[in-house]
């Protein structure tokens, strides 16, 4: 069996940590951040930080799917 270099058989790396910023605010913080949403929009992963979440909640489960209520 082989496996691309790196890979957690070959004693690879944990995943590194990146910045996250707030695609509202602007707000930065460490990867992860529990309590920040991740909406992922035309195929784009876009990260709002909990203040953002909180103040714009009713607009984000507005946009659910009645499947996740």
């Amino acid at each position: 069996m082989t496996s691309l270099p790196g890979g957690s058989d070959n004693g690879g790396s944990a995943k590194e940590h990146r910045p996250l910023v707030c695609a509202r605010c602007g707000t930065q913080g460490e990867d992860p951040q529990p309590t920040w949403t991740c909406s992922l929009e035309n195929g784009v992963r876009q990260y709002f930080c909990d203040t953002c979440s909180r103040e714009n909640l009713r607009a984000i489960e507005g946009r659910l799917d009645s499947a996740w209520w």
